[in-house]
């Protein structure tokens, strides 16, 4: 028998040439023709051609069902995506805690085992990076600082390179924007033109602008939106690392991708000593420097001294000698460390100059003093003449105008050459004002400012200016915002601002009942973060008559009740109550108001605490009847009513008092039915 398919090739004309090949829920595919052909894997020959209405209803039919098909198709992924998402979510959790700290321990150590296997790495020098991985799988550990929310497994991220802090993608963006703004809003006019950094939410660690993030990368860079395998490190990519240790030593960490810092270098290096005069030894590549602590023995700057401490990096300390040493003009000699030979002392040079008419006013220096200042040609004080002169000698004025340009910028001095600065500009000029709404006649010098005020809004959009004469550029509002923080706890110290206030930068400790116990949380997440579980006894005094309470745990609310035996003295018998404490009963209230009508709801039943009597005493001890013996006519006939038990079936106590024997057949008459429930009958219990 051929296959369905070659079989709807070999049907009629119609059907020839015009199967199509639609996608199947499984791994083959439906071959479909003009008039409806069979799925593969079908047997029997294809049915004659259809009239052309009936093809037409069986082409629509069959494209409608393609159709539905599709859409479940896309509705089931994405129910599906959605189901995964949920689950691997840190938010959502609800594996136990044993499975989730297997597979933590295994994904843990199968990023180790490339750094401690085949380096032979110290396990010890992980624990910073191993504390990363650890919080990277706790639910909640792992906080956006700016939006004070979880960070998922399935959310795009930022990681800090200075204090390796994870931040939301858009988070950071925004930040990084209003950072920017910020600041060039209160130091630069022009907006936009200045490349400004911006610094990270937690260590102030700066980035410029280019290094502001746009894309999602997984820690070590390598691959862009890396996936979400819950066999890995949320947002790691599982491949090694290979970043560059930091101090940079030629090698790459070797570990899988992951969060935080990379550990010290395992890798094994030979080394010597700083000074080089051991023989070198292999050491760890992060801990290759080393000491072997002999004298160093290099000569010092001072070109006389050796140097006598242990070997040690980098240059020598200076020379710890003192001598007797000449200033640098040699007029005074003094004690000074050998580490510094030349000094200079507080003297005046006082030599001769070559004039012979001036002397030098230096104070102690290297060389010749040089020519006398006032020696050669020299300049009047407009700068248009020169005069040779002897230096004793000051230089007349030219007579020539001063023409210097005055304070003002525009107009220049109108006196004869002079001595001294020229006056201040007294021309009169018609002046505008700052904002240019207003002109005035007045002097030069004087500035003049208008009593108009800006309305403009400033840039918290909230706020007018209101500064007198303004020109336009308003400067950013100085109001404190004061609005209160998501916290609800404090007010945003911030100026005003536009948008919404960032985070409450404080922490509160969440503390357990005795307080020993403690957790740090950002502000106003100690309302939704249960208190942390207390291992100390609790120190709470007994609320009972015991002297002290059974030892359990620190807890909030009240103690769990007392299990202890009462062991309170019976007053008539003198036997210790061996029952539980019962100090603290909780007993159902009676007597409290009932309703009235219908409409009036039963109100629910109240349970108050009280202490309870304690129960008879049941230790058996002999007794002896009023006669003095055990039994005999004399003893008194006992008055209570019969308490042994009745029949099965009987619900009657028994008629007469305490007797000996059996009790008398029950003749109490009860009404029953027959099985049909229309004739009742009376009858006798018994």
């Amino acid at each position: 028998m051929e296959a369905s398919w070659r079989q709807v090739a070999g049907g009629r004309g119609r059907a020839r040439g015009r199967a199509t090949a639609a996608p199947s829920s499984g791994n083959g595919f439906h071959l479909r023709g003009a008039g409806g052909g069979r799925e593969k894997g079908s047997v029997g020959a294809a049915a004659p051609g259809p009239s052309p209405g009936g093809a037409a209803t069986a082409a629509a039919a069959e494209l409608m069902s393609q159709r539905k098909f599709e859409e479940i198709k896309k509705a089931n992924q994405a129910a599906a995506k959605k189901l995964v998402e949920e689950h691997f979510s840190s938010s959502s959790e609800e594996e136990g805690d044993d499975d989730l700290e297997g597979k933590q321990g295994k994904i843990v150590a199968n990023t180790f085992v490339t750094y401690t296997t085949q380096t032979d790495g110290d396990i010890r020098e992980l624990e910073r990076t191993k504390q990363y991985l650890n919080e990277a799988f706790q639910a909640g550990a792992m906080t956006c600082l700016i939006c004070i929310a979880s960070v998922k497994r399935n959310q795009a991220v930022w990681s800090c390179s200075g204090c390796f802090c994870i931040f939301h993608m858009p988070c950071i963006q925004k930040w990084a924007k209003d950072s920017q703004f910020l600041v060039s809003s209160l130091t630069d006019d022009d907006f936009g033109k200045r490349d400004y950094p911006w610094p990270c939410p937690k260590c102030r660690f700066e980035y410029k602008r280019s290094d502001t993030p746009s894309r999602y990368y997984c820690y070590c860079g390598k691959v862009e939106d890396p996936p979400l395998d819950p066999w890995l490190v949320p947002h790691s990519c599982g491949q090694v690392c290979e970043r560059e240790f930091k101090p940079p030593c030629g090698h790459k960490c070797l570990l899988l991708c992951h969060p935080g810092p990379c550990p010290p270098c395992p890798k094994m290096v030979t080394t010597t000593c700083y000074c080089k005069k051991a023989k070198p030894i292999p050491r760890r590549c992060s801990a290759k420097e080393w000491s072997c602590q002999q004298p160093c023995g290099r000569k010092l700057l001072c070109g006389q001294h050796k140097c006598e401490s242990p070997c040690h990096a980098g240059s020598c300390p200076p020379c710890p000698r003192v001598s007797r040493q000449k200033c640098v003009c040699g007029k005074q000699v003094a004690e000074r460390s050998c580490a510094s030979p030349r000094w200079h002392c507080d003297k005046v040079c006082g030599k001769t100059l070559p004039c012979g008419n001036h002397t030098c006013e230096q104070v102690c220096h290297v060389g010749a003093c040089g020519e006398c200042p006032r020696s050669g040609k020299r300049f009047c004080p407009c700068q248009k003449s020169k005069f040779s002169l002897p230096c004793t000698e000051d230089v007349p004025t030219c007579g020539d105008s001063c023409d210097k340009l005055l304070e003002c910028g525009v107009h220049r001095c109108s006196q004869r050459c002079h001595r001294g600065p020229c006056e201040t500009c007294r021309q009169e000029v018609e002046k505008h004002c700052r904002c240019g709404k207003h002109t005035k006649r007045m002097p030069c010098h004087k500035p003049y400012l208008c009593e108009t005020k800006c309305v403009k809004m400033r840039d918290c959009q909230k706020h007018q200016c209101k500064r007198k004469c303004c020109p336009g550029n308003c400067t950013p509002c100085d109001q404190n915002c004061g609005r209160t923080l998501g916290c609800r706890n404090h007010k945003c110290p911030s100026v005003c601002h536009r948008g919404s206030c960032y985070p409450c930068p404080e922490t509160v400790d969440v503390k357990c009942n005795c307080g020993n116990t403690k957790v740090t949380v950002p502000c106003g997440r100690e309302r939704t973060t249960r208190p942390p579980k207390c291992k100390e006894q609790c120190s709470r005094p007994p609320t009972c008559h015991h002297t002290s309470q059974e030892k359990h745990r620190c807890h909030f609310g009240s103690c769990p009740p007392c299990h202890q035996p009462c062991q309170k003295v019976l007053e008539k018998c003198g036997h210790l109550c061996p029952a539980p404490c019962h100090d603290q009963a909780l007993i159902k209230q009676t007597g409290r108001h009932q309703p009235t009508g219908p409409w009036e709801q039963p109100s629910e039943p109240a349970f108050i605490q009280t202490a309870l009597p304690c129960p008879p005493c049941q230790v058996p001890i002999p007794m002896q009847c009023f006669g003095k013996h055990e039994a005999g006519p004399e003893c008194l006939q006992c008055e209570e009513g019969c308490s042994k038990s009745r029949p099965v079936g009987c619900p009657h106590p028994c008629v007469l008092p305490c007797h000996p024997g059996e009790c008398p057949p029950c003749v109490q008459m009860l009404r029953i039915k027959c099985h049909c429930k229309i004739t009742t009958l009376y009858v006798e219990c018994r």
